[in-house]
Order: C-alpha cells, then sequence, then structure tokens
C-alpha cells in the first residue's frame, strides 16, 4: 500500500511541489505579522503594524494553515530522501526545520508570546523562551525557499 501512495505522489509530484510551497508562502502573512506586531513591539516598544481586530483574525486563520503545511512538506520531504540517495542529510535537515513548528504550536503559542511581551500573561515565562519560540517560526523560512525552489524546478521539468 505504502509503495503505491509513493507512485501516485511520483506521478503527481508537478502538482503536488507547487501546493506545497503555496501552502507554506501563505506562513509569509503570519511571519510578517509576528515581525512587525510582536516583535517590533518588544524591541521598539511599539508595534509598526497593528491590523486591528479582523484581520488578526485572518491572520490567525491562515496561520492554521501551518498544519496542513508541516504535514504536506514532511511527506514532501521524505520523499526527497526516498528520492535522493545523494543528499539525505538535507532532507533530514529540513525535516527537523519543519517539524520544530510542532513544538510552537503546543509549546510557547503566538498568543502567549503576545500576551507575555505586552505584560499581560496569566503565566510569567523567561523572555528568553518566548524569543526561542519565535525562533522555531522562523525556521520555516529556509524550507520556504526550498519548496518554492523545488517546486519551479518540477514545473519547468518537461514531462
Amino acid at each position: 500500500m505504502l509503495n503505491n501512495f509513493w507512485r501516485w505522489y511520483e506521478k503527481n509530484y508537478r502538482i503536488i511541489a507547487p501546493l506545497t510551497a503555496l501552502l507554506f508562502l501563505l506562513q509569509i502573512v503570519h511571519l510578517y505579522w509576528m515581525t512587525t506586531d510582536v516583535v517590533f513591539f518588544r524591541v521598539f516598544g511599539n508595534p509598526f503594524w497593528d491590523p486591528g481586530a479582523f484581520w488578526n483574525t485572518i491572520i490567525a486563520l491562515v496561520d492554521y494553515t501551518e498544519i496542513p503545511a508541516i504535514i504536506s512538506s514532511s511527506v514532501f520531504y521524505v520523499h526527497q530522501y526516498r528520492q535522493d540517495k545523494n543528499l539525505k542529510w538535507r532532507s533530514i535537515f529540513f525535516l527537523f526545520l519543519i517539524n520544530s513548528q510542532w513544538l510552537h504550536l503546543f509549546w510557547i503559542t503566538d498568543e502567549v508570546i503576545y500576551a507575555q511581551f505586552a505584560g499581560t500573561a496569566a503565566v510569567i515565562i523567561p523572555a528568553w523562551l518566548s524569543w526561542v519560540a519565535i525562533l522555531i517560526d522562523y525556521l520555516e523560512l529556509p524550507v520556504m525557499y526550498d519548496t518554492i525552489k523545488k517546486a519551479i524546478a518540477s514545473l519547468r521539468k518537461t514531462v
């Protein structure tokens, strides 16, 4: 059954690779918000962008696309691992980067960090721990770059 899945995946790779990249590109919205509203608030004392309640809700909904993006890109890198015998370490590295997001999703969420930096947190955590959680979010950037690069290569490849 697993072999059937991988055959199907390989057959549809030209569609799957761009969809995986697009799913991850949605996270740019979240990273932009986090940088301009959360990080800049902590560093400079005020946010550089306050999107308001409606757009914060939209950004939160977009952030939930991270879960299918993590799953999709994990399968993507397992596929890369299986295909490219010379660069197995690279696939493992990207699998590590992308799956570190689970720590952030279930450990210290954006809401906890925002409340921590705003001084309204119910439970105080060390500031360095908040920065670690933010850094984990930025680990998506190399994965975004790589999936976009692979998606473009898959689209350029002749059938």
